[in-house]
């Protein structure tokens, strides 16, 4: 009889198993994660069209093939820190009524300046490879500028409103 209770309770505990919910909570960071990777992967992709572009200058600095390796890690970590900013920032800038400066606002600012500076300076160095133009060295600092530029803008953003969560969550 107890190997029968034994089996039954393992069948009952199978179908439990089968209707099995996952925690909202836990979900929501999962796809949060899986977001954040995504970004990162578009970021590197967006680093290796810039280094991409530097490489090609023969007669410029970037000789090395480590410079398309230092721009691709470059926009995955721009990407992943700074583009996805956290819901609570974006919730307190937006439900501020007053006019009083709470710092967030600037996070964002930055965030999306640097994003669209970034993905400007991807662009144009797509252009520039698959329409493999021959530019003045100038403008291809140019392009490099940006990239750094934006790039750096959405790490800066993306630190400063993990500070600016982490002291809110603090008080």
């Amino acid at each position: 009889m107890k190997l029968g209770d034994a089996v039954s309770s393992a069948v009952s505990e199978t179908r439990q198993a089968g209707n099995l919910r996952i925690a909202r909570s836990s979900l929501i960071k999962s796809a949060h994660l899986l977001e954040r990777i995504g970004l990162a992967a578009v970021g590197a992709s967006c680093g290796l069209y810039v280094g991409a572009t530097l490489l090609r200058q023969r007669d410029g600095l970037f000789e090395s093939g480590w410079i398309v390796l230092m721009t691709t890690l470059y926009g995955a970590l721009s990407y992943y820190v700074g583009i996805d900013l956290s819901r609570s920032v974006a919730r307190k800038s937006i439900s501020s009524l007053s006019e009083e400066y709470t710092g967030s606002e600037a996070v964002e600012i930055m965030s999306a300046a640097g994003t669209f500076v970034a993905a400007i300076a991807a662009t144009l160095s797509d252009s520039i490879l698959v329409l493999d133009q021959n530019l003045p060295n100038g403008l291809i600092g140019f392009v490099a500028g940006c990239w750094v530029v934006g790039s750096s803008l959405q790490v800066a953003a993306g630190t400063m409103a993990r500070s600016y969560e982490a002291s809110m969550d603090k008080e």
